[in-house]
């Protein structure tokens, strides 16, 4: 094979766009003023800081005093849920800053499917006349599954229209994390029908460290950081003014090149599954079968019985970046959480890997990284002694006895078991 470094995992961090670097380097240099200063200079840095908010704003479709921003999604995502005190609800395969924030409160965490897609009816179960949060984030980052958000947000404001006839004070809002989603999917708060929506910069191309929260008019937000009283008082602190105007450059690029990026990452994901299902054609293929209800860049495969560590590592020293789809930190040593959710067995998760496609990646990369993948996998095969006759017996073995019926099963969990707390 030919000595090259093929990078397939998007998901976890993209590289910042020239176009984006370009349009924040001015503020390292020669625009290096404290926006909070009273000189002509830092009032100029000051207006860039709101024309990016205003730019935010707008391809979001939301007004620009609604934008808050942050540093990154997890800060965001705390934000969101320091906004109420009483019950919230959320699903079982969010991000980590989600599920830690929700239990800081009184919960019930909706089970999904074995395609990880929530069923908007058993949210509308899970909500009690307490709740006063849902947040189902908009894709997720490990199996591509995107949510029916608007079905959700229905759900939402109908329980909210009940309490305003029944003469019930507690407000419930909606939040979506669409960090994973806005290179793909729209992020429009209004089609969305949302009330707080998170995003990060380091997703599309943008710099790390950077996110915002939206929140609509009806919420009212609780800072976390106190101090200055920047971001009208709820978020303290000096801007990042290059990493927002950097976050506001990549949202564009990302919205202008949105529609034709997505159906080209659509074609490299099934080039790239097809080449490994065709060399490999026991391997297990988790997220929603329906091209439209996932991630188009967005590949999550597994091995039964070979440690995704050792693929990891045997694909780095051929150039393959990957990211693995059991433990979220090695130093844990545990299954994903999102794995163990849609009911894979430990087998299978132990041997999954992440593969995420980006605006760098080639045909070339795919077929390279297909033969490279499985070629690791026979590797190991061999090691273990283990053939394809072997495999796809334990595989079969494996989803029949958690219960899944094929590798594209698209049942949801039974009702006695959607929904866990209190």
């Amino acid at each position: 094979m030919d000595n090259r470094e093929v990078y397939l995992d998007y998901a976890a961090a993209t590289p910042v766009d020239p176009e984006v670097a370009a349009a924040m380097l001015p503020y390292f240099t020669e625009r290096f003023w404290n926006p909070s200063a009273p000189y002509a200079r830092a009032r100029e840095v000051r207006d860039d800081v709101e024309r990016a908010r205003g730019t935010v704003a707008r391809l979001i479709g939301a007004q620009p005093d609604s934008i808050v921003f942050t540093a990154g999604a997890t800060e965001a995502n705390n934000l969101a849920f320091a906004a109420v005190d009483g019950h919230v609800v959320v699903d079982v395969i969010e991000h980590e800053s989600v599920l830690a924030c929700a239990g800081m409160h009184e919960r019930r965490t909706v089970r999904v499917g074995p395609d990880g897609i929530v069923d908007p009816a058993v949210v509308a179960r899970a909500i009690k006349p307490q709740t006063e949060l849902v947040s189902v984030e908009l894709a997720n980052g490990e199996i591509g599954s995107v949510q029916p958000v608007r079905e959700i947000a229905r759900v939402v404001a109908a329980e909210r229209a009940r309490r305003l006839e029944a003469g019930e004070r507690a407000p419930i809002y909606l939040h979506t994390d669409a960090s994973q989603a806005a290179g793909s999917l729209s992020v429009n708060v209004g089609s969305l029908g949302v009330d707080l929506l998170t995003l990060s910069a380091a997703k599309i191309y943008g710099p790390k460290q950077v996110g915002l929260l939206w929140a609509s008019d009806d919420v009212r937000l609780r800072p976390l950081v106190y101090g200055g009283g920047q971001e009208a008082g709820v978020r303290s602190g000096t801007e990042n003014v290059a990493g927002i105007v950097g976050f506001a450059r990549a949202l564009e690029l990302s919205c202008e090149r949105r529609g034709a990026e997505a159906r080209r990452l659509g074609g490299l994901r099934e080039r790239l599954c097809g080449e490994i299902l065709s060399e490999l054609p026991w391997a297990v293929v988790s997220g929603p079968k329906n091209a439209k209800r996932r991630l188009p860049g967005l590949l999550h495969v597994a091995f039964a019985g070979i440690e995704a560590r050792r693929l990891v590592i045997a694909l780095e020293r051929r150039g393959v970046s990957v990211g693995t789809g059991s433990a979220c930190a090695a130093s844990r040593m545990r299954v994903s959480h999102v794995l163990e959710s849609i009911g894979m067995p430990r087998p299978l998760a132990e041997g999954s890997l992440r593969l995420t496609l980006g605006r760098p990646t080639t045909e070339d990369d795919v077929d390279y990284a297909a033969r490279a993948i499985v070629d690791v996998v026979r590797d190991e095969m061999s090691r273990l002694g283990l053939d394809d006759v072997t495999q796809a017996a334990r595989v079969a073995s494996l989803l029949g006895a958690s219960g899944q019926v094929s590798r594209n099963s698209q049942g949801q969990a039974d009702a006695s078991s959607e929904v866990r707390g209190v």
